[in-house]
């Protein structure tokens, strides 16, 4: 069941974000949504940023033609396969591609399931590439989880939109408030975002069958040729395994390293094992505060946008 819903003026908000799980089709509710609010849609899709890297991506392209009207998208296919993309450039493409939407007297729309590029924008610290303090590592190296928390808190306003569960995220954590207060003189204005969040959600089991099917939709579309031409395009095995799931166990399975079936079912698990971190990920962003609509994936795609409209307080 979902939770009961407010209305809410959309006079008060300046960004709808949806977001959800992988395979619960948030691009094609976004997309009919920005239909009838005159919107544009900005990813938040960690991978779809990549050229060339389409069908592993599930950028959807046909779902931004709704009644014969494209809606305009942001944030995809900007950098090449092979690059290392991260959250500080997100941001900084965010902000210009937000800046852009308005200036038109368009509505923007984030849509996407990575997390951490989600909470970067609906967080508002504005990030800056924070460069590697060697010794300052080598320092908090020695200390214990608990006493880098300790640390880590005690910093008034901190910047960061790391996880911070891990060492390794502590440490970084730290290193970028270590650098904000030694530099203080730092822009780090940013606009102030009020969201409306979406979410679609569906049964656990029926996830499950959804990502298996698209799964071998995806294989059957031409997945593996087109792991194959980045590879012939000179993109590096290990850059493709990095960008992780489709990408690198089809290209393991391309360099012999699986079979066929062995790379379905070990691939199979990723996704599903993914979908539950995403999960896990959009709960703790409720639990930290942020308030998100669900609404039922099983509801056709007109009672979907109805629900979001009278929400929105346009019916």
């Amino acid at each position: 069941m979902c939770k009961k819903i407010k209305k809410m003026s959309i006079k008060k908000i300046n960004l709808v974000t949806v977001l959800g799980s992988t395979a619960t089709g948030k691009t094609l509710f976004a997309t009919n949504l920005a239909s009838k609010i005159n919107g544009e849609i900005i990813s938040a899709d960690s991978r779809q940023v990549y050229k060339f890297m389409d069908i592993g991506t599930g950028k959807d392209i046909d779902d931004y033609k709704i009644n014969g009207n494209k809606i305009p998208y942001h944030l995809i296919d900007i950098v090449d396969a092979g690059y290392s993309y991260n959250v500080f450039e997100y941001q900084k493409d965010f902000l210009t591609a937000y800046n852009d939407i308005i200036t038109r007297n368009k509505f923007p729309m984030l849509c996407g399931g990575t997390g951490m590029y989600i909470e970067a924008v609906l967080k508002g610290y504005k990030l800056i590439n924070v460069p590697v303090n060697g010794s300052l590592r080598q320092q908090l190296e020695l200390m214990s989880k608990d006493e880098l928390i300790k640390i880590f808190k005690q910093f008034k306003t901190p910047h960061n939109v790391s996880d911070l569960n891990s060492k390794k995220r502590l440490i970084r954590a730290i290193e970028i408030e270590n650098y904000y207060t030694k530099n203080p003189d730092i822009d780090t204005s940013y606009p102030d975002i009020t969201p409306l969040i979406f979410g679609i959600k569906y049964e656990r089991e029926i996830v499950k069958q959804k990502i298996t099917q698209r799964l071998k939709s995806r294989l059957e579309e031409g997945m593996i040729d087109e792991v194959k031409s980045l590879l012939d395009k000179g993109i590096p095995s290990e850059q493709l395994i990095y960008y992780g799931l489709e990408y690198k166990f089809v290209t393991n399975y391309l360099l012999g390293s699986l079979s066929y079936d062995e790379m379905f079912t070990k691939l199979n698990i990723a996704i599903h094992q993914f979908s539950k971190r995403q999960m896990t990920w959009f709960r703790r962003m409720e639990r930290n505060g942020f308030k998100i609509n669900w609404i039922n994936g099983n509801l056709s795609i007109n009672e979907k946008i109805n629900e979001a409209l009278k929400i929105m307080g346009f019916l």
